[in-house]
């Protein structure tokens, strides 16, 4: 009797070609339906053997995006990089990491991981976030690189994002990053690589939907505008400032918010946030400040002030001098009056 093989799946996880001594499964176009552990059967008489084969399906496309886009040398920050359109999500599949060379940065601070829920679909995708607090920086030209890496069995993966590194602001300038790049490129879902198989491109075309901060100069500040082109039902709120958010204010109107930076000397320092509902996707914006001059003491005030006193006083009586009659042949000059000035304590 002649050995027979089959496959014990449903029809629609794949193409099946049985043969008398073989069974060949396809898996074209693989979406995350067809992840999971299949089985080959075989039998040769009355002999019955199995073996079985684990098939995963993951999604990992070259789409980091880091806030904010560039970093200031000599200066603690805060830096957040995202992976999109991810799955596997686990920790102990996909890690975020900053390199410095080759080497992972070191006395940062790590400040938390957040992973999105996925949008809705046939193959729902996640968006992993880490932030953390830097060191100050050295002196450029020096780029950092946020690297997410994928390990998956037999196979490891990595995508890396240049992050620059800036001269410290020396003149009064204001420089406004937005942690938002261009739009994402369409959504991927490539099967495992395996022998004489290459990974094969989804058919997913479903892109989620972000807002974007905008700014423009206003008369003694900065206007920041929170906007969202999501279609109806949506709304983007204000959840984040430097200090207190109840100082700034405030204006929201379904999917638009604007939020009034005004300038008191200096420019305020840190992060603004804004939350599109629903979806809870977030977009940030660091504002570095202007340097400015440090407020004038009042003993200063007036050691200045005492000092222009007493400078007008010599001046009045230099000309008062100069301004004398001289004295003639006809007698002696007319009495001389003191001119008077107001008293002025000193």
């Amino acid at each position: 009797m002649e050995p027979g093989l089959a496959f014990l799946l449903p029809l629609f996880m794949g193409l099946l070609q049985p043969g008398r001594g073989d069974s060949v499964l396809s898996v074209r176009n693989a979406s995350l339906s067809s992840a999971g552990t299949r089985v080959c059967v075989g039998s040769c008489g009355n002999l019955t053997y199995q073996h079985t084969v684990r098939l995963l399906v993951f999604a990992f496309p070259n789409q980091l995006t880091v806030s904010p886009v560039d970093l200031v040398a000599g200066r603690d920050q805060e830096l957040a990089c995202t992976a999109h359109n991810i799955t596997p999500a686990s920790p102990d599949v996909l890690s975020l990491s900053l390199l410095l060379g080759d080497q992972e940065l070191e006395g940062v601070q790590e400040l938390g991981l957040e992973d999105e829920e996925p949008q809705e679909g046939e193959d729902p995708l996640f968006q992993v976030t880490k932030r953390w607090l830097l060191p100050p920086l050295g002196t450029p030209p020096l780029t950092l690189h946020c690297q997410a890496t994928m390990r998956l069995p037999g196979l490891e993966l990595s995508h890396r994002k240049p992050i620059p590194v800036l001269h410290s602001l020396t003149s009064q300038e204001t420089r406004v990053t937005t942690s938002l790049e261009a739009i994402l490129e369409q959504n991927s879902t490539p099967s495992p690589r395996g022998p004489g198989n290459s990974p094969t491109p989804g058919n997913s075309s479903t892109r989620p939907c972000h807002p974007e901060i905008h700014q423009s100069p206003t008369p003694g500040g900065l206007e920041l505008l929170c906007e969202a082109a999501c279609g109806p039902g949506t709304a983007v709120h204000w959840t984040r400032a430097p200090g207190d958010l109840a100082a700034y204010k405030r204006r929201e109107d379904g999917a638009q918010a604007w939020l009034s930076v005004l300038w008191a000397g200096c420019n305020p320092e840190g992060w603004f946030q804004c939350r599109l509902d629903p979806g809870g996707h977030t977009a940030s914006l660091y504002l570095l400040p202007e340097i400015c001059s440090p407020p004038m003491s009042e003993a200063l005030w007036m050691g200045s002030l005492v000092l222009g006193l007493l400078l007008l006083t010599v001046l009045t009586y230099r000309l008062w001098k100069c301004c004398q009659p001289a004295r003639g042949p006809q007698g002696p000059p007319a009495p001389l009056k003191w001119p008077t000035f107001p008293s002025t304590p000193l």
